[in-house]
């Protein structure tokens, strides 16, 4: 449309070039996925100790993780997952290990 003295006349069709269509790739399809992590922290520092290991081979993962609970002890879950049989997970409880620091006894007083 264009302006001219307060009237507005049609103007004929505007012509655009045409787009070419934009093609993504597919992401890539791996029928058969593997993989292997793991970690282990011993903070001596904040007394964070945990660890995990996992292992995946197709539909197939298994693993385990470990960690120190506020109570000292540690917690160790083993685990698996596949199509058939679907996530299990079973749970050990290791006693605590102590590492007791004493502090020094006060001088006796005396009055």
């Amino acid at each position: 449309m264009v302006v001219s003295g307060g009237v507005i006349a049609p103007v004929g069709p505007v012509a655009f070039p045409p787009v070419a269509p934009v093609l993504k790739p597919l992401p890539e399809y791996d029928p058969h996925p593997q993989y292997t992590y793991a970690y282990d922290v011993q903070d001596a520092l904040t007394g964070d100790a945990k660890s995990q290991h996992e292992t995946r081979n197709g539909d197939v993962v298994s693993g385990s993780y470990s960690l120190i609970e506020a109570d000292g002890t540690r917690r160790v879950v083993e685990y698996t997952a596949d199509p058939v049989n679907g996530f299990n997970a079973v749970v050990h409880r290791e006693p605590a290990v102590l590492h007791k620091t004493f502090a020094p006894l006060p001088a006796p007083f005396r009055i």
